[in-house]
């Protein structure tokens, strides 16, 4: 069965950093990319992505100032984010589509104060 568990996620002053961490549970993590989203009210766009071989990419409002990397011997992506502004705040998810379903963990809450 896939699980997906994010962690990391606070409260943290605008400017700050935090580090998010979504670990994959029965998958072929190696073989698959990762992606995390942004909840919005009537939205989940795309935060950064990274592919099976490693390559990431970013939503050009955190083009910068995030690093999406991966660690396959744990099953696990890292968001590491900073410089972070108060328009980031919300609901983190990571994600990975398999054979054309979607798998979801249950997102992580981020907060950034002004």
């Amino acid at each position: 069965q896939v699980q997906l568990v994010e962690s990391g996620g606070g409260v943290v002053q605008t400017g700050g950093s935090l580090t998010l961490a979504c670990t994959s549970y029965g998958t072929r993590f190696a073989e698959h990319a990762m992606t995390w989203y942004r909840q919005y009210a009537t939205s989940r766009p795309m935060v950064a992505r990274i592919a099976a071989a490693g390559n990431p990419t970013y939503a050009e409002a955190v083009e910068g100032r995030f690093t999406l990397s991966r660690d396959n011997a744990k099953s696990t992506t890292y968001l590491r984010m900073d410089n972070l502004k108060p328009e980031d705040s919300g609901l983190y998810f990571c994600n990975v589509q398999l054979t054309d379903t979607d798998y979801w963990g249950q997102g992580t809450q981020v907060i950034v104060s002004s």
